[in-house]
Order: C-alpha cells, then sequence, then structure tokens
C-alpha cells in the first residue's frame, strides 16, 4: 500500500490551510442523507423562468429576446452602490461594504448548460466573463465571477446563468490567496501557480486536462471529492488578459472538463466555480498572481451522495475520503 492509501495531511498552498485524507474511509457503510440530483430534462423555454428570453422578472422588467449571453444588474444584489452606516472599531468591528451585482445568463436555451454548449457558445461565455471582469474592475477592488449550478447547490434557477459580484473590499478567501502567492513569490522568486503545474505535470497522476494555455487538475489538496483547478499557462492574472487562442482554448477544455463530471454518476452535475484573478485594487503589484478558476462538487459516491462538510470539518480541519489521485483518474475515465 502506498502512502495515500494511509490518513495523511496535505498543505493547500493557495490558502496555507491543511486538509486531512483518509481514504479509508471510502469503504464505511452509509445510512445517511441520499438526495435526488437534478436531471437534465429541462424544456428549451419555460414560461415560468426569469431568465428565459420575454418573460417578465420580479418588479415587472422583462428580457429581451436575447439570443446569445445576456447580461443584467442583479434585481436582489448581496451589495449596493452606496455603503450605508458607519464604520466601527474596537472588538466589534465593522466597516461598511459596497458594491454591485450583475446576472449572466449563459444561453437562451432553458436546457442548456455550458457542459452541453458548443465551443462556439462556450467562448461567448468566456467572453462575457472577460469583459465583465475588465469593466467592472475598473471601478471596483475586486470583481468574483462565479456560478453555482444545481438546486443541491443552491441555484434559485436551473436556466443556464452565473453571477459577478464586484465590490470595494478584497474577500477574505482571495486576500488568503493573494498572501501565500506573494509569500511564495518572495521566497522562491517564482509563481507558486507556475510551479503547480510543474510539479503537476512531472508527477502526472492529478491531471484531468491540459492544452497549450491551460492545465486541469484535481489539486494536490483538494477538499471537494471531485474538485479541480483550472490553472493558465500564460503570463496572465486576471480574465480580460486573455488573447484569443487562450479564449478559445478555455472553452475547448471546458468542454472536455464539464462533460466529464456529467458522465462520472450519469447526472447533471452540480458544482460552485468562481474565477480568481488578481484583485483590481492590487495595480501593478500581482507579478505573483496567476489567473485560475476553482470547481466545487458536491457528490461523493453516487448523484443521490453528497460530502458534507460538518463535524470534523466545521469545528477542526477539512477532511476528505477519497484521495485526489483517485478523482482525478474517474474524472479522466470519462473524457471521450
Amino acid at each position: 500500500m502506498s502512502h495515500a492509501d494511509f490518513p495523511h495531511r496535505r498543505l493547500n498552498r493557495l490558502t496555507g490551510e491543511w486538509v486531512l485524507v483518509s481514504p479509508q474511509r471510502m469503504k464505511r457503510p452509509w445510512q445517511g442523507e441520499t438526495k435526488a440530483a437534478q436531471g437534465g430534462d429541462r424544456p428549451n423555454h419555460d414560461a415560468s423562468c426569469y431568465l428565459c428570453p420575454g418573460n417578465e422578472r420580479v418588479g415587472g422588467t422583462h428580457n429581451p429576446d436575447f439570443e446569445g449571453v445576456f447580461v443584467f444588474p442583479n434585481d436582489f444584489p448581496a451589495l449596493l452602490l452606496e455603503p450605508g452606516g458607519e464604520a466601527r472599531e474596537g472588538l466589534l468591528r465593522e466597516e461598511p461594504a459596497c458594491g454591485e451585482a450583475r446576472v449572466v445568463c449563459y444561453a437562451p436555451d432553458h436546457s442548456a448548460t455550458l457542459a452541453r454548449m458548443s465551443d462556439k457558445a462556450r467562448r461567448e461565455v468566456v467572453n462575457g466573463w472577460c469583459d465583465l471582469s475588465a469593466s467592472l474592475g475598473a471601478k471596483w477592488h475586486h470583481v468574483q465571477i462565479f456560478e453555482n449550478k444545481g438546486a443541491m447547490m443552491g441555484a434559485s434557477s436551473p436556466h443556464p446563468h452565473g453571477q459577478v459580484w464586484a465590490g470595494d473590499f478584497v474577500p477574505t478567501l482571495v486576500e488568503r490567496e493573494d498572501g501565500c502567492q506573494r509569500a511564495h513569490h518572495a521566497e522562491a522568486g517564482s509563481v507558486l501557480l507556475e510551479d503547480v503545474i510543474a510539479a503537476e505535470e512531472a508527477d502526472g497522476s492529478r491531471i484531468v486536462a491540459s492544452n497549450p494555455h491551460w492545465l486541469a487538475v484535481v489539486p494536490h489538496w483538494a477538499a471537494w471529492p471531485f474538485e479541480t483547478l483550472v490553472i493558465a499557462r500564460d503570463d496572465v492574472r486576471r480574465l480580460e488578459e486573455l488573447g484569443d487562442p487562450a479564449r478559445d482554448a478555455l472553452a475547448a477544455l471546458l468542454g472536455e472538463l464539464l462533460p466529464a463530471y456529467d458522465a462520472l454518476f450519469d447526472t447533471d452535475f452540480p458544482y460552485s466555480m468562481g474565477w480568481h484573478g488578481a484583485p483590481h485594487g492590487a495595480g501593478a503589484d500581482c507579478a505573483h498572481w496567476r489567473l485560475h478558476a476553482h470547481f466545487y462538487p458536491p457528490l461523493l459516491r453516487s448523484a443521490e451522495i453528497r460530502k458534507h462538510m460538518v463535524g470534523f470539518e466545521l469545528l477542526a480541519e477539512t477532511q476528505r475520503d477519497l484521495s485526489p489521485e483517485a478523482a482525478a483518474e474517474r474524472i479522466r475515465d470519462c473524457i471521450a
């Protein structure tokens, strides 16, 4: 048996946090929650969907009859343009937060997903991400682009869409990644995620998909069972820096990774994903950054059994059962 067959801890180089790996626990019986995954059979247009073309949203606004990517201000934003209240110092510290939010409809087809779209349609989504990062980054300190896919991940609508929240602050996790990348750059004189690419390619066991511009891996420190990290090979820090070849290559790589997810358990695979680029408020001081995306799917053993971040995970340290190497092999086996 190899080291990976026994309990051990792995360091997440992007956050500085440890992950407990317990592969032997995959043998334990399961009599806990089972939850039916969201099916993929949906109509092309749903008259009750507030994201479909031509339909009315809450408040009376009607969507246009859009044919591609459609972006609009979130009707229920988590951040408002003007700050309210005052900062409070001391033990119970507070500070105002402001910003704006967008909804990004990927396609007019209610039944579509990024996994089932064409490379051309996915490229339109990539362009939309890049444009929003640039336009909102010109006004705000950080732009967070993300997607919650599936009811299991809290998506309020099955229509293919993502969100963008831009604010006047750098969120905690991004700030943590910034600090770890900055420290590595100062100590090693190299870009952390560039070194990760080299290490993952030298090992090979966790690579899922690859092309000249991108690498998709189940990272050595993955927390979620089938988590993947998509890293730009080019020296880019934010989405808007991607050239046309890299944008084409990203659409193609997502066309390998996401259908493989669906094939794992023959289901419309749920996940939360998001882009991490250098905070726009950092200006030119971001040589340590490399653009990357995180995919966090919750499913563990089947379409009905998910990973629960509870108990030890909430109170002590992140823990996983399925080893990252085994997860990567299973995803690779599903790539056509």
